[in-house]
């Protein structure tokens, strides 16, 4: 692993999500004192495996999610598109979508491909975390069951969703435009995508914010199932969801392991815009739970943009929708974002960049 400050954060016994206090687990990284971090058995483990490193390549270890949103980085790492620059980029499999914030909070893993809203509950708790590119946009939905319809439907049905994650601020911000809040509806926490998918089509939930591949899958699997929002009618084209993030002392002391990352994660962007069959195909079964037919629908709703700088404003601003949900203290400023390292290699690689569809500039 690189070079990292596991320091400041306070001592903590237990990261499973099934605490019931991961709220306050959010908000409790931000301790002093020296870190003194129990993992749980399934993460320790993870933490052990290596995989195989080329001679005198860098290592550095990262968190994702399950969406599509993650697909570049997936990319990324199965095609080998950092060795070239001395980078071995090495997957630490979580169990749990909580798993995921808490090695990064806690600096077991120097790279995160993260739900721009943990990160934002990460920067307020005090971890030194920065957010250097995207990965995808949009694919965020809110499926309901036959019957429901509208926003004033959902009056007292259960909805399903991640804790301080976008999937939590989509349907907190689409009830509240339209007059309505979490009080009005009874709110259940998943772990991961596949159970809160499975709760869905079994009929354990009314409704469910779900990520791509998940949410389609979930809208097609239940008779009468119906898409109520897709995220573009709250917030319009395309809107953030995952972002590259790191932990600013690996990019202060190794800025060129991060600029590796992000070129990584731009040539996969550039490979899956011009054969996205190919990405799927070697994706699915292995990271994606579910059939090459629906992943190929699903992408399209949520395709891979890694330069995001234009969605700064988007994620400030969501910031104080996370303010009013209690994760956070104080809505941050633009400091929570560092885009010289994307800058740098969209320089460097101008002639690749140029020919991506979907960017910034």
């Amino acid at each position: 692993m690189c070079e990292r400050n596991g320091g400041a954060f306070a001592a903590l016994q237990s990261a499973s999500s099934s605490n019931p206090g991961r709220r306050d687990f959010l908000k409790s990284l931000g301790g002093t004192g020296a870190a003194v971090v129990v993992l749980p058995t399934a993460l320790a483990a993870a933490m052990g495996a290596s995989g195989t490193q080329a001679a005198g390549n860098t290592r550095v270890r990262a968190t994702h999610g399950a969406g599509l949103c993650n697909l570049g980085i997936f990319i990324a790492k199965e095609r080998q598109l950092t060795r070239s620059d001395g980078v071995d980029l090495e997957f630490v499999v979580t169990p749990t979508n909580t798993d995921i914030v808490t090695l990064f909070g806690v600096g077991a893993v120097d790279v995160s491909m993260i739900p721009y809203s943990n990160l934002l509950s990460l920067y307020d708790a005090g971890a030194p975390v920065a957010v250097v590119a995207g990965g995808g946009v949009n694919g965020c939905l809110i499926v309901a069951k036959e019957g429901i319809a509208s926003a004033a439907d959902m009056r007292g049905k259960t909805l399903g969703t991640f804790q301080a994650d976008t999937l939590e601020v989509l349907p907190y911000d689409w009830l509240k435009k339209a007059g309505l809040s979490f009080k009005d509806v009874q709110v259940r926490y998943f772990n991961t995508s596949p159970e809160m998918a499975q709760a869905f089509i079994g009929g354990a939930v009314d409704a469910i914010c779900a990520v791509e591949p998940y949410a389609s899958q979930c809208a097609a699997a239940r008779k009468g199932a119906r898409v109520l929002s897709d995220g573009t009618d709250l917030y319009g084209p395309q809107y953030a969801d995952c972002v590259l993030a790191v932990r600013t002392p690996l990019l202060q002391k190794q800025p060129a392991v991060v600029r590796a990352v992000i070129k990584a994660l731009l040539t996969a962007q550039s490979q899956i815009e011009s054969t996205p069959a190919a990405a799927l195909s070697q994706t699915v079964g292995s990271y994606y739970k579910t059939t090459l037919e629906a992943a190929t629908a699903a992408a399209r709703r949520q395709p891979v943009m890694v330069d995001q700088r234009n969605q700064a404003p988007f994620i400030l601003a969501r910031a104080q929708s996370m303010k009013e949900m209690g994760y956070i203290k104080k809505v941050p400023g633009a400091g929570i974002f560092d885009w010289k390292p994307l800058e740098d290699v969209i320089a460097a690689n101008k002639t690749m960049f140029d020919t991506l569809k979907l960017k910034s500039a």
